[in-house]
């Protein structure tokens, strides 16, 4: 998409600047103005700033025809305050995008002209096609193999988007936002009964075939937190959170029978959404009944991220989100950056029959192994958990994020007993929790068995077969394997369940 397009100037520059340039977006909804500011153009850019205000542009519309002017009001005032702040951190000017509430109004064309002149921010009214794009693309951004129909649900309209092997398919657009829903008559039944229509309409457009339906949206987020609130998950990280059919339905029956301000004190959900809650329940009610789908996921990332990963090279796209966040956090906290790509390179015959999953977790944990150095060594192996299960990571499911959490913790830590983290363990099988153990350990002793590189000490090999454990010692290597060093690799080759075997030369020796 070259500067002439309806987003105006190029997000992203020449690609020797992508590594420092700093991309700031607004988001003009239904319901919230947001503006984020992502850091970083690389392919799982950090969320340098996030604001957001519930200033309710659209309530009303469809009964008025027009913007609400409260929300007018607040949204000028918030839109002033970005651009301001914009032009403090130096990106001027900001990407902004203006959705439902606007493009429908009979004000809008008004609006944005005032937006203009007090703020100086063009803003890019898109049609509900292109918002279901866009949303997509946001999607694909942080779940490149994501496969499946994505169902962005804003304040005054709802679009789906089909997503399949990178690419972003067939499109559409529909009224079954939750303001749009306020004013129909009629009570419960009347709006089933228009959500079924429009919900029939979608389903020949878009041909659902038992997929995985992607939720997009702060009403679907907020539904998601009460499925974990409801099943006492223990992990509230809402990115790539998967629920069955049956557990969601039972979650809306669960949200109707108990009282909203106790749900909203649980779950810490504001009262402008928590309003919307209900009726965004009866649309998913009837979306499971009508689509079938045969899982539901949910994405943090929507038409903000769309538009960044729009103006992406399609080398940069095809890169692993998850890998190029680790890499961006070594080169940025590690005391020796590169240093994980060596000690990926001497673990490696300790993992010959992994998983392309797992191999990705692998690198990604050999990346991060030292990047929380500077935390206090009684709490280094919990920061190094938290950081892996709750940072804003794309490409990771939720097992995911324990696995590299447990491997991170057990790289600087032998025991888990007993750790306040246990609950999060349940997410993985023993299988998985013995192999987390074991990459933790192989990382604990390859990080320190030499400051230059491990590869300079000396080679592992893992024998399954007869259940040994080598390791060949290069000249250097004997001087340093010391005691400490001795102690890493016998508790490695004990949690593989191993003979450790160290070579000097043409002797054996057992540790």
């Amino acid at each position: 998409m070259d500067d002439a397009s309806h987003f105006g100037r190029s997000l992203l520059d020449d690609p020797s600047a992508r590594a420092l340039s700093r991309v700031g977006v607004v988001d003009v909804g239904s319901n919230s103005v947001r503006m984020v500011v992502f850091d970083g153009a690389a392919r799982s850019p950090a969320y340098f700033y996030n604001e957001k205000l519930m200033a309710g542009l659209g309530k009303g519309l469809a009964e008025t025809g027009l913007l609400n002017p409260e929300g007018k009001e607040r949204a000028l005032i918030a839109l002033k305050r970005f651009a301001v702040l914009a032009d403090g951190m130096g990106i001027s000017p900001l990407t902004c995008v203006a959705t439902a509430a606007v493009r429908d109004a009979a004000d809008g064309p008004e609006f944005a002209a005032q937006v203009l002149e007090k703020t100086g921010l063009k803003l890019w009214v898109i049609d509900g096609e292109e918002e279901a794009r866009l949303s997509a693309q946001g999607v694909l951004l942080g779940w490149p193999e994501a496969k499946g129909i994505v169902c962005d649900i804003g304040g005054n309209s709802m679009e789906l988007a089909r997503i399949g092997d990178g690419k972003v398919g067939k499109r559409a657009t529909s009224p079954l936002g939750p303001f749009r829903l306020q004013q129909v008559e009629g009570g419960v039944e009347k709006r089933k009964a228009l959500i079924d229509r429009v919900l029939k309409k979608l389903k020949t457009k878009i041909e659902p075939d038992g997929d995985r339906i992607y939720l997009v949206g702060g009403s679907w987020r907020v539904i998601a937190r009460m499925d974990m609130e409801r099943r006492n998950y223990p992990l509230t990280v809402l990115h790539e959170y998967r629920m069955t059919p049956e557990s969601v339905l039972d979650t809306l029956d669960w949200i109707a029978a108990n009282d909203p301000a106790i749900l909203r004190a649980r779950t810490g959900t504001g009262a402008e959404r928590m309003a919307l809650v209900p009726l965004a329940c009866e649309v998913l009610r009837e979306l499971i009944r009508i689509f079938k789908p045969k899982e539901i996921d949910v994405s943090s990332y929507g038409i903000r991220e769309g538009l960044l990963y729009e103006q992406m090279h399609e080398k940069l796209r095809s890169r692993d989100p998850l890998i190029e966040a680790a890499r961006a956090t070594e080169i940025t906290s590690a005391r020796l950056p590169g240093f994980g790509k060596k000690l990926y390179t001497f673990l490696l015959p300790l993992f010959k029959t992994a998983t392309d999953e797992e191999t990705r977790l692998i690198k990604a944990a050999c990346l991060l192994h030292d990047t929380t150095w500077r935390a206090h060594p009684d709490y280094r192996a919990e920061v190094c958990f938290d950081n892996a299960t709750r940072a804003n990571l794309g490409g990771l499911d939720h097992p995911g994020r324990v696995f590299l959490g447990l491997a991170l913790l057990h790289r600087y830590k032998n025991s888990r007993t007993g750790s306040r983290l246990e609950p999060l363990f349940r997410l993985l099988t023993d299988e998985q929790i013995q192999k987390a153990e074991v990459l933790g350990k192989a990382m604990r002793f390859g990080a320190m068995f030499s400051a230059i590189g491990p590869e300079s000490a000396g080679a592992l090999r893992w024998v399954p077969r007869k259940r040994v454990l080598e390791l060949t010692l290069t000249p250097l290597g004997k001087d340093l394997f010391g005691e400490v060093t001795q102690a890493r690799f016998k508790s490695l080759a004990a949690a593989m369940r191993a003979t450790p075997v160290v070579i000097e030369g043409p002797a054996n020796a057992e540790v």
